[in-house]
């Protein structure tokens, strides 16, 4: 069984994360361990660079943290413009994966928020009355009608990030049988 340390307490996160190593590595393969480590960015991460680079951080302090496991994967929740998103990282002893997940546009009134220096889930939070709502749906959840949610988002990306610790082809040196060149 593997021991993958997700670098997040948030369950949203760490359902996420373990839906996708169940997808990949089959049900039951994984105990996954929440554990909360610093990004080293800001609270709310206004840069696509800012944002993988927290994810990445946080994937780093959790191997310090929990060195002794199989896989440390984080999450980081993003800004650029009027934009959010989230950059997934899955690290092995080996290997690394990442993804970024699907984007929406935020609305006007959610940026003003932003701007003033509050933090996405803080200001969904305020603006639609749901307490914690980054613990649940987040504003996912709540622009689309609970038709996707803060999961089901960073599920599908967690699974591309993951692609490369079970596909052979991201583990090749060379490709000898290559003919490609040959015209």
């Amino acid at each position: 069984m593997y021991h993958v340390v997700a670098a997040t307490t948030n369950p949203a996160k760490i359902k996420a994360i373990s839906q996708a190593f169940s997808d990949i590595f089959g049900e039951g393969s994984c105990h996954i361990e929440g554990v909360g480590v610093d990004s080293g960015v800001a609270a709310q991460p206004i840069t696509n660079t800012e944002t993988r680079t927290g994810a990445r951080q946080r994937v780093m302090n959790a191997r310090q943290v929990r060195p002794e496991a199989d896989f440390w994967v984080a999450i980081e929740a993003g800004i650029e413009d009027n934009t959010a998103f989230a950059w997934m990282v899955v690290e092995n002893h080996k290997l690394r994966g990442e993804s970024r997940s699907a984007s929406f546009t935020l609305p006007a009134i959610v940026m003003k928020g932003i701007h003033a220096g509050r933090e996405l889930g803080d200001e969904m939070a305020r603006l639609t009355g749901i307490d914690n709502i980054k613990h649940k749906g987040g504003a996912i959840g709540a622009f689309t009608a609970g038709h996707l949610t803060r999961t089901s988002v960073y599920h599908q990306a967690l699974i591309l990030a993951l692609c490369p610790f079970h596909n052979e082809i991201y583990q090749r040196k060379d490709d000898e049988d290559d003919t490609s060149d040959l015209v």
